[in-house]
């Protein structure tokens, strides 16, 4: 395949397989929501919210791509992949997507309009950028291992969309969840290649899964069930960074003569489910997914019940 290929580091024998192939999920999700948009236009198929909302979602998804690959080809460093997501929110601010009214666990209801000009610009130039840049980081900093970078996010679109379906007709359009159709069909795809170490998609697929998850849920108006549904992901980077800023150190995952993973300390996910555990690269990454279906699970409970 004309792919880079790169080195499987938790498999004997370190093959190298092809990387990048997350561009397939940039090229066919926004050729479908660009679809939806003109179909709109043409036929009136589907809703004014949906075709409004794919516009944005499309645009999310090719600049998160295109940041993806930018480091893909540059290995940039943390310091600056860290806000290159920023940049990605700019469709939602430029086309004034997501409602400024959230619901919030702490502060209840919060009006952004009710604070007039100051309030609208401060949830269009900090809320929603801030909230496309921590999923987006989230999402990619959970990695290395072949379906975490698919598999998880497949499984917290699945509950946005369920979030979307079911929550209160006030509250959601459910024809929203039309947006993520093709989106997690491409992502089941390369998840069933990622998982049996065939495929990486690389940071153009995980810049891009992860900008797609903040953006869909800023435009269905489901930001707390992509909060509860996230939790793994928070828990996972919140390990890697305080134990970097504190003691300077990263997590590492180690490998038996049997190609069993385990982990001499808790600095990740990954590491505190391998913590003197030996563990076949499989069983871990379905352990974490696990998390993730209650956490999708809950999140779409807590929707309906709102």
């Amino acid at each position: 395949m004309p792919f880079p290929r790169a080195v499987d580091y938790h498999k004997p024998g370190r093959p190298t397989v092809p990387n990048g192939l997350g561009v397939f999920y940039v090229l066919a999700s926004s050729a479908y929501l660009f679809a939806l948009h003109a179909s709109h236009a043409f036929c009136g198929f589907p809703c004014e919210a949906v075709a409004r909302g794919a516009l944005p979602l499309a645009g999310c998804i090719l600049f998160g791509g295109f940041l993806g690959l930018l480091d893909d080809w540059m290995d940039l460093r943390w310091r600056y992949k860290a806000f290159t997501p920023i940049m990605a929110s700019l469709p939602l601010v430029a086309l004034r997507q997501g409602n400024p009214i959230m619901a919030t666990y702490i502060f209840g209801k919060i009006d952004f309009r009710a604070f007039g000009l100051a309030g609208l610009l401060f949830y269009y130039a900090v809320v929603i950028p801030t909230i496309v840049t921590v999923t987006t980081n989230a999402v990619n900093q959970l990695g290395g291992l072949n379906g975490l970078e698919t598999l998880c996010p497949l499984v917290i679109m699945a509950g946005l969309a369920s979030a979307t379906l079911l929550g209160p007709a006030k509250a959601v359009v459910a024809e929203m969840a039309l947006l993520l159709l093709v989106p997690m069909a491409t992502l089941a795809i390369l998840g069933a290649l990622n998982f049996s170490g065939k495929i990486f998609v690389g940071n153009v697929g995980s810049f891009s899964v992860g900008i797609t998850l903040a953006a869909y849920a800023i435009i269905a108006n489901v930001e707390q069930a992509l909060l509860i549904a996230i939790l793994p992901y928070v828990l996972n980077s919140s390990l890697i960074l305080l134990n970097f800023f504190f003691r300077r150190k990263s997590p590492r995952l180690s490998m038996t003569p049997e190609g069993l993973l385990y982990a001499d300390h808790m600095r990740s996910l990954q590491t505190l489910l391998a913590y003197r555990r030996p563990t076949k690269e499989r069983v871990l990454v379905l352990k974490i997914v696990l998390l993730f279906v209650i956490t999708s699970a809950l999140a779409v409970l807590a929707t309906v019940l709102s």
